[in-house]
């Protein structure tokens, strides 16, 4: 099997064992050792396949080889792919620990007894996170509103996140009530994008964040 290791092939050959009592064949059948030391195998592959994945896109942007990534992890594309079935996958279990932080974030924000400004520091955090990576932004626009693909694990509990925050700003009638969560995170980042695309010019993430947020404000 073309970039299958040893260990996460162990027990294939299971067939060819001798003949067991009959009441020990339940047990058997289970085969407990070979099946522990598989899973450890595949979590070292995938904890290795996310380390190189952070470091590739680091380097070259989202856009990075997949091959290059396994080469990196000291495994075959084969098992990159039973891993991470497409770039979203991997983009997904990459970017999930910055998604758990802003929806931790996003958490503590809730109590804040200012609304907007609450929603305004929670984007900006979403703007340094979309940001990360170059094309991380553009992926995350891409599958905004798209529960079909891998991102979505990411985007859907983040829509819900700033989704709150937004509602909570609205009742509070400090942000127009015709401001969808959807578009705000589109606007957010295209913010990301158009940093990103102009590394020289870093206050330029707060100045389009500053006059968006003045075309949310309730009358």
């Amino acid at each position: 099997m073309v970039g299958t290791t040893a260990d996460e092939t162990a027990g294939s050959d299971s067939a060819a064992a001798p003949p067991t009592p009959a009441g020990a064949m339940r047990a058997d059948a289970a085969h407990p050792a070979p099946a522990r030391a598989m899973r450890a195998d595949a979590r070292r592959n995938h904890e290795r396949l996310l380390t190189e994945a952070r470091s590739a896109f680091a380097e070259h942007g989202t856009d990075a080889s997949l091959e290059d990534v396994a080469r990196r992890a000291g495994v075959g594309i084969g098992t990159l792919y039973r891993h991470f079935p497409n770039r979203d996958a991997l983009l997904s279990a990459v970017f999930e620990e910055a998604a758990g932080d802003l929806l931790a974030r996003s958490r503590e924000l809730l109590r804040s007894p200012e609304p907007c400004a609450a929603l305004v520091t929670w984007l900006r955090e979403m703007v340094t996170h979309a940001g990360e990576y170059r094309g991380l932004a553009r992926s995350l626009m891409s599958v905004s509103d798209d529960d079909t693909s891998a991102l979505a694990r990411c985007s859907g509990p983040i829509r819900q996140a700033g989704g709150a925050l937004l509602s909570r700003a609205q009742e509070a009638g400090t942000v127009r009530p015709d401001v969808a969560v959807t578009d705000l995170l589109q606007l957010t980042h295209a913010i990301a994008l158009a940093a990103e695309q102009t590394p020289d010019d870093p206050d330029l993430a707060d100045r389009l964040l500053y006059l968006t947020l003045r075309g949310l404000k309730g009358a």
